[in-house]
C-alpha cells in the first residue's frame, strides 16, 4: 500500500446510549484494525466540542461505531453530512427509517418480503386503553409465542421471549425501560441467521451468513458479549440454495432502506425456507464476539483489509 493510499480516519465510539460499552469495544477493534495497516486513526467520544474538533481536524473521513441511539437514530449523521466530511454508513434520513424497527417492518412488507406479524404499541396506548384488555387482545390477534422487543434499540436490550400469556406483561415493561414504544411479534421458528452485507464500491455483496444458536436457548445481552454463550456457525448450516435466497433477500433489503458501505440483516428461516426479516442493523457491532467481524473472516478476508476498503469506499463519496 502506497503512502498516497493511508487515510486520516475519525472513529466516533462511545455515546450516552445504553450500548456506550459496546460501542467502546467496537470502537477500538476498527482502530486497531487500521492503525496496523499504517492509517492515522483518532477515536472520538461524541460530546459537546465534537464538530468543532471535526472542522479542525478535516479527517478523510469519519467511521460512526455508535450503537443505539447515539448513532443509529439518524440525528448524527445527518449532522455529520453538514460537515462535508465523507461517513462510514447510511444517510440520516435512511437510518431513522431502518431505527425503528416497525418503519423498516413495514417498508419490508411492502416490497413483498415476509416479515413477522407484530403490532407496535406505544407506552400511552397500553395505559389509556387498559393494559389487561390491550394484552388480551394482542394473544388473541397474534397468538403465543411472541417476541417483545423495543421499537427502537439493539443487543437485544428488553428482548423477551414470550411463550404464556401470563408471561406478557412483564415483557412489556421491560421493553418500555428502553423504548416508548413496544414491538410485539409474532415468533417465528427456525434458524436465526445474521448476514452482513458490504459495498466497498461495487455494489452491494453478502458475506457468509452466520447462525446463531444460544447455549441458553435466548440470543439476549449476556449471550452476544459473552464468550462461550453462544455457538455460532459461520457459514450456517443450511442448505445451498436456501443460503443464496438469504443472501439476495439481505442485499435487497440493505438497498431497499437505502443502507450502505455495512449493515447487518437478521432474518429466521423456517423450516420450508422462507427468509423472515427481523430487523436491519445500521452501524452493527464489530467487538471481539460481534456478528459482522465472524462474517468477513469467513469470507476469507482480513478485517483490516475490509474495513479500510469501506473506510475507503466511503471517502470517495459524500453519498
Amino acid at each position: 500500500m502506497s503512502e498516497s493510499d493511508l487515510l486520516d480516519i475519525v472513529v466516533l465510539a462511545g455515546g450516552i446510549s445504553h450500548e456506550r460499552d459496546v460501542s467502546m469495544r467496537s470502537g477500538r477493534r476498527v482502530a486497531d484494525e487500521l492503525t496496523g495497516l499504517g492509517h492515522t486513526v483518532t477515536v472520538l467520544d461524541p460530546q459537546s466540542g465534537l464538530l468543532a474538533e471535526l472542522a479542525r481536524r478535516q479527517p478523510d473521513v469519519i467511521w460512526p461505531v455508535l450503537h443505539g441511539a447515539t448513532g443509529e437514530d439518524g440525528a448524527l449523521l445527518s449532522l455529520l453530512e453538514t460537515t462535508g466530511i465523507p461517513h462510514v454508513g447510511p444517510r440520516g434520513t435512511a437510518a431513522g427509517l431502518a431505527w425503528s424497527k416497525p418503519t423498516a417492518k413495514e417498508l419490508v412488507r411492502r416490497d413483498g418480503f415476509a416479515t413477522p406479524a407484530w403490532i407496535a404499541l406505544s407506552r400511552e396506548t397500553f395505559r389509556d386503553l387498559g393494559a389487561a384488555s390491550v394484552l388480551e387482545h394482542i394473544v388473541s390477534s397474534l397468538g403465543t409465542p411472541l417476541v417483545v422487543k423495543p421499537a427502537q434499540g439493539g443487543s437485544a436490550q428488553g428482548v423477551t421471549i414470550v411463550d404464556t400469556a401470563a408471561a406478557l406483561p412483564r415483557a412489556m415493561v421491560d421493553a418500555y425501560t428502553y423504548a416508548d414504544t413496544a414491538l410485539v411479534e409474532s415468533k417465528i421458528e427456525g434458524t436465526e441467521l445474521a448476514v452482513t452485507v458490504i459495498d466497498t464500491g461495487d455494489g452491494p455483496v453478502a458475506l457468509p451468513a452466520v447462525e446463531i444458536v444460544p447455549v441458553s436457548g435466548v440470543f439476549s445481552f449476556e449471550a452476544r458479549y459473552n464468550a462461550g454463550e453462544t455457538l455460532f456457525f459461520t457459514p450456517a448450516r443450511i442448505a445451498p440454495e436456501v443460503a443464496q435466497r438469504v443472501a439476495d433477500t439481505a442485499v435487497a433489503i440493505h438497498s431497499l432502506l437505502g443502507l450502505a458501505q455495512l449493515s447487518r440483516i437478521d432474518l429466521m428461516v423456517d423450516a420450508a425456507g422462507v427468509a423472515w426479516f427481523l430487523e436491519a442493523n445500521v452501524l452493527p457491532g464489530l467487538t471481539e464476539t460481534s456478528l459482522a467481524p465472524q462474517s468477513i473472516e469467513a469470507s476469507g478476508e482480513s478485517l483490516g483489509s475490509v474495513y479500510a476498503a469501506l473506510a475507503r469506499a466511503a471517502s470517495v463519496s459524500l453519498q
